[in-house]
């Protein structure tokens, strides 16, 4: 890849970011498609995070993602917000257009975009999702529009009843779990939080209450624990890398107006 002066710049602003697998995703997709841009990793600590923002319209940054920490810190820095994003709470895609910074998050059709991939369909399953923070509203937008039933578990009780009156504006379907001593009725169970992202992390839940041709889905970008006991039991088990893939996907048509090519990025991410 040359740089030159021509060269558009589009990147991911995150604290950490050393793990980040975007850049080679979308660099990938470049120059498969021969167009000139360049993504960079930008690692932006929380208390500078406002200069970083600001710094895409100095530097004519064309966009970035947005990950860990900032997503919901960052729309107070923002021109524009689309609805689903004001709705989520959380950003994960910024544009700058016209020196306007507008914010979208892409998450949730990314998440449902990679099931669509392996013929998935929700619309008559009872779906779990555990935990209550930004990812579990940005799925729970979308599962609550197709799905039969979605009930959500979390630690902090206050915290998941507001997710759930939320999402009752869109959806009347949606359930406290108070407990996960019984996952025998749920046709797909999605975890949301961070356990796993570390070898030595607990299980998010039981693993031996989960029963064969269940769906596990878990947002982590690797085969963690869940993945690989769940298999083990018999059931349909799933990574993040997906919802990667598809995010970046709709991340990539906001900042250039085309469609990448979906099988290059993908290569990259297996």
């Amino acid at each position: 890849m040359e740089i030159s002066g021509k060269t558009k710049i589009v990147g991911i602003f995150g604290y950490p970011i050393e793990h980040t697998l975007s850049p080679a995703m979308h660099n990938a997709a470049f120059k498969y498609l021969g167009i000139d841009y360049c993504y960079i990793p930008f690692l932006v600590h929380p208390e500078l995070l406002g200069d970083a923002v600001r710094a895409i319209k100095a530097l004519n940054i064309v966009g970035v993602n947005v990950t860990i920490p900032h997503k919901e810190n960052v729309i107070k820095y923002l021109d524009y917000v689309d609805e689903e994003a004001v709705f989520i709470g959380a950003v994960n895609t910024i544009v700058n257009a016209n020196r306007k910074l507008s914010g979208y998050n892409t998450d949730g059709i990314g998440f449902m975009l990679s099931l669509e991939e392996l013929n998935i369909n929700i619309d008559d399953k009872k779906v779990l999702v555990v935990g209550a923070g930004g990812a579990s509203r940005a799925i729970g937008y979308y599962i609550c529009k197709r799905a039969h039933k979605l009930f959500i578990y979390g630690r902090t009780k206050e915290k998941v009843l507001r997710l759930i009156n939320d999402l009752r504006r869109i959806n009347d379907n949606i359930y406290l779990h108070e407990n996960l001593d019984d996952l025998s009725e749920f046709d797909m169970i999605v975890n949301t939080t961070p356990l796993g992202l570390k070898d030595e992390d607990t299980l998010p839940f039981n693993i031996g209450l989960l029963r064969a041709n269940q769906i596990v889905y878990d947002l982590i970008y690797k085969d963690t624990r869940l993945i690989k006991e769940a298999k083990e039991k018999g059931c349909i088990a799933i990574n993040g890398k997906g919802m990667l893939l598809w995010q970046g996907v709709k991340a990539f048509e906001k900042w250039t107006g085309i469609s990448p090519p979906v099988d290059i990025m993908r290569s990259v991410l297996i």
